[in-house]
């Protein structure tokens, strides 16, 4: 069995930066600004042939409990908890302060194995500041460089002596062979343009975004029913996106949380544009997209350049009016909502939208099944058969428009890929077909397909024509 270490400390040490380190990848967010990391993030981390589970925190402040800072120390206190082993972080260039004592005293009462490591080793004069740490009595400090990558292998090897060898290096398992049923493919009179059936077993990633103080991580501690992201009343509390695992209905979800998102004019500070752009990242790796809206103050500029943002990366989308237990009159918001929704969002025509409380829990579960419903929209393949009959009764209800007096033919369709769906026209002259008659097929694409809110492709090729550059006979 695998083991799990929490990376500590105050604020500015370097624990993003050793946590990117470990797990190979830039996943936290570093800057010179102390408290850039504010909630836990764990993650694979790989170590001189070790593997366990890392967990990146917050820098430990004292605070007040009610404060942003007292909550963060509150989650970073419960990774403490969760973890097998801490990794007492110090910066052995500036020296040790009392909140590095008030920390280590904090650590010694929790009786759980800790590794003290001098961060920044490599800087001149920090020979002082390693010296320094034996003073708060957690045995020899380990020098490091997060940046550089120095002193790795002294690091793993203070993880293994305090973690013991047996549970660093576990035995593996001797794996029985049993007979394996191997298909016959001869004879296989399969349709090999059948359509592929939904899996209702595959593992979903779900991103949430949203403007600042929308509601997000609130609603993302309500589904895991535990304080597990840090939320509060003041906006742009999330900086990093946090992807937390869960079950619903037997089904793994991944659920990311991600910084709000301010307009680009009022995103300023070099913080904020990395936050930004890791929730862009987030929006990209993710399978369904839920844009959190604030019910009081819906339909904002901001929001709908999110969605159109989501739209055009090719994400499913779902609305999700946030606060609904903060409106009085539900039937007539509810109605204005529905009608802004087709008004403001042409482009995602039949999205779905659902009200929520994230504070309450009330309508989560609906939100969850249209969340599984838009993602089968978003995996759903079409058979070519369906599409070219489907195509000659569009042709035959409203032909192609005749441009120079010659009219377009549409010859053939197939569906290209899905992921969203996409598909590929053969027809002349593809590159005097009108926008408006590209939006005519999405559209009956939508209606007759059952395919609402996912965004559609349709591409257009035209045949080569043997002739052309040919000098015609005389």
């Amino acid at each position: 069995m695998s083991f799990t270490v929490a990376i500590v400390g105050r604020p500015n040490v370097g624990k993003s930066t050793l946590f990117n380190r470990l797990v190979g990848k830039k996943l936290a967010l570093v800057d010179d600004t102390p408290g850039v990391t504010r909630d836990r993030r764990p993650g694979d981390a790989r170590l001189m042939g070790l593997t366990f589970t890392i967990i990146d925190t917050a820098g430990l402040e004292e605070a007040d409990a009610e404060s942003l800072q007292g909550r963060m120390r509150a989650q970073t206190e419960a990774a403490i908890d969760e973890a097998d082993l801490s990794l007492f972080v110090v910066d052995a260039k500036s020296g040790l302060t009392p909140v590095d004592t008030d920390l280590a005293e904090m650590l010694r009462r929790r009786g759980k194995p800790v590794v003290l490591v001098a961060n920044k080793s490599e800087a001149r004069g920090s020979d002082s500041g390693f010296y320094d740490a034996y003073t708060l009595g957690l045995g020899e400090p380990t020098p490091i460089s997060a940046e550089h990558g120095q002193g790795m292998l002294d690091l793993r090897d203070a993880i293994v002596a305090a973690i013991g060898e047996d549970r660093a290096y576990p035995a593996k398992e001797d794996v029985a062979v049993t007979d394996v049923d191997i298909p016959q493919t001869e004879g296989d009179d399969s349709d090999a343009d059948e359509e592929p059936a939904y899996d209702e077993t595959k593992p979903l990633r779900v991103a949430i975004v949203g403007r600042p103080n929308a509601g997000k991580s609130t609603l993302i501690n309500r589904f895991l029913g535990e304080d597990r992201l840090l939320t509060g009343p003041e906006a742009g509390i999330t900086r990093d996106s946090i992807s937390v695992e869960w079950d619903w209905r037997g089904r793994t979800i991944k659920m990311f949380d991600t910084a709000g998102m301010r307009r680009k004019a009022r995103v300023i500070e070099k913080l904020e544009k990395l936050s930004v752009a890791d929730a862009l990242r987030a929006i990209r790796f993710a399978e369904t997209v839920v844009i959190v809206f604030d019910a009081t103050i819906p339909f904002e500029k901001q929001d709908l350049q999110i969605v159109d943002l989501v739209l055009r990366e090719g994400r499913a989308a779902v609305l999700a009016f946030n606060k609904w237990d903060m409106i009085e009159d539900r039937q007539a918001v509810l109605a204005d909502l529905r009608e802004k929704t087709d008004r403001l969002l042409p482009q995602a025509r039949g999205i779905r939208a659902v009200p929520i409380s994230g504070q309450t829990g009330w309508g989560l579960d609906k939100l969850m099944q249209s969340i599984i419903d838009t993602d089968r929209v978003w995996n759903k393949r079409i058979s070519t058969a369906r599409l070219n009959r489907w195509l000659e009764t569009q042709q035959i209800q409203h032909p192609p428009p005749a441009v120079s007096g010659r009219r377009i033919k549409l010859k053939y369709m197939t569906q290209v890929k899905a992921r969203p769906p996409a598909f590929m026209i053969s027809c002349t002259r593809s590159d005097a077909l009108p926008e408006s008659y590209t939006r005519y097929l999405i559209n009956g694409l939508r209606a007759d397909f059952d395919m609402p809110s996912v965004p559609i492709r349709i591409h257009f090729r035209s045949s080569d024509n043997p002739f052309e550059g040919k000098k015609r006979r005389t």
